[in-house]
């Protein structure tokens, strides 16, 4: 594709993500006071960034979170609105954020501001002339605040338009303790260990693996870190920039490896035809609810499955643990998303509002909240809200400039970001019929050929 981004965009968080976040220990901080270290309440509840007043000014903003992640981002939203007097709405934007952008701008009504998910879409709406470049106020609070990675990420052509907010480690298992301790498992390190552990559960009488297979983006997941570990960072970068083929063997490799998994619906919460028919966050809260019948034993999901799991009785770090994607290669992988805050139109308030999302302030609110990691590397560790995702934050930031980003997210948005096409809908039918690997990659390599071109 010709927005496609290359370089930083082709980046995964390293090694360094995978290692203890199963652990719960106190994770604190090493800076100074107030920038990663661990200041006191007072000071990490200081205003670090000053904004503009702008009472009478109204603001749009769209995102496609709901549920617990839209109450949260909220928040942050309020606190917007007490410091400048603006008004903000929030207007869901649904799964297809290209396309409901897409509308708003053939009505000539845009948002002000948009959360994107995808690295193509920032590139494939700047590349449009869609988007504001940032004001020199919120580029002062990137800089300070965010290594070059993920800066680049949120640039394009040279020019910065965009504020990573929300960051995701993406190769993480949830699971249910009782669960696993019933069957009398421990957490597996690889995909073997993972299978096996994933049948014995099956013996316990609990069905072992829950997956959200009526939102596509969860089963690119799944396929995407199977791959990296499997074929590694190379092939990883080759296949999200199309330069191989999806025909290429190390995809028959990784879809014939997920499918030792989707081909056994004894392993799958609701079998196939159930996991088709499950949404995410359904998929995250089965597996944590029920007492001692849950619907499932573990579910494959990024750090802000957290945010489903607290809609739950389940605690984490007790009730509810976590550990790193399995090895299905020499290592285990780690995947990484995010949500891009942009500017759709001009004006002092839209861009005081991406300022303040570059901010401390802004990203210290949702930590505390819950189900959310800052790529801000300033923000004390302190302020999230328990010692899992203290772990999970600090480890992407000692990651520094060392990942990859998620696959689906760098592809143009018609193949890796709508529901019903491209890989989502490729992947659902795999998931339909496991056995059908040349079928799926032929689908896959046509898809991908539409939409990259060539």
């Amino acid at each position: 594709m010709g927005w496609r981004r290359r370089g930083a965009a082709g980046v995964v968080v390293g090694v360094v993500l995978a290692v203890g976040v199963a652990g719960c220990g106190s994770g604190g901080g090493g800076g100074k006071k107030g920038e990663g270290g661990g200041g006191d309440g007072g000071e990490r509840n200081a205003v670090t960034v000053r904004l503009p007043k702008l009472a009478g000014q109204r603001l749009q903003v769209t995102a496609v979170w709901t549920g617990a992640e839209r109450e949260n981002f909220v928040k942050v939203l309020d606190e917007f609105e007490k410091r400048t007097g603006a008004k903000v709405d929030f207007v869901p934007s649904g799964d297809d954020m290209a396309g409901f952008i897409g509308s708003k701008i053939a009505g000539g009504g845009p948002p002000d501001v948009a959360m994107l998910q995808q690295v193509g879409v920032l590139n494939e709406f700047a590349g449009k002339g869609w988007l504001k470049p940032l004001g020199p106020e919120a580029k002062a609070q990137l800089a300070k605040n965010y290594s070059k990675g993920w800066r680049d990420l949120g640039a394009h052509k040279g020019t910065e338009y965009g504020v990573y907010f929300k960051a995701s480690n993406k190769s993480l298992v949830w699971y249910n303790a009782q669960a696993f301790g019933n069957a009398g498992v421990k957490e597996p390190k690889t995909w073997a260990e993972f299978l096996k552990a994933a049948r014995t559960i099956s013996e316990s009488g609990v069905q072992p693996v829950s997956v959200g297979g009526s939102d596509g983006w969860t089963l690119t997941d799944w396929f995407e870190n199977i791959y990296l570990s499997q074929a590694g960072p190379e092939k990883y970068d080759q296949l999200a920039q199309h330069r191989i083929a999806w025909t290429d063997a190390s995809v028959k490799q990784a879809l014939s490896t997920l499918g030792q998994l989707f081909g056994r619906k004894d392993l799958l919460a609701g079998g196939n035809a159930g996991a088709l028919q499950t949404d995410f966050p359904t998929s995250v809260t089965q597996t944590f609810s029920g007492g001692d019948a849950p619907k499932a034993a573990m579910v494959s999901s990024a750090d802000f499955a957290a945010a489903n799991i607290s809609q739950t009785k389940a605690k984490i770090g007790s009730d509810a643990k976590v550990f790193p994607f399995p090895a299905v290669g020499a290592k285990s992988p780690v995947v990484t998303g995010g949500d891009v805050a942009v500017a759709l139109k001009g004006g002092k308030a839209a861009q005081a509002l991406l300022t303040f999302l570059a901010s401390t302030d802004a990203a210290r609110i949702w930590a505390q909240a819950g189900g959310f990691i800052s790529p801000n590397k300033a923000l004390d560790r302190a302020a999230y809200g328990d010692a899992v995702m203290r772990r999970i934050a600090g480890a992407l930031i000692a990651a520094g400039d060392d990942f990859r980003f998620d696959m689906s997210d760098q592809a143009p948005a018609s193949f890796g970001g709508k529901p019903g096409q491209g890989e989502w809908k490729d992947l659902q039918d795999f998931l339909k019929n496991p056995k059908d690997v040349a079928g799926t990659q032929a689908r896959l390599e046509r898809d991908a050929v539409k939409s990259f071109g060539g």
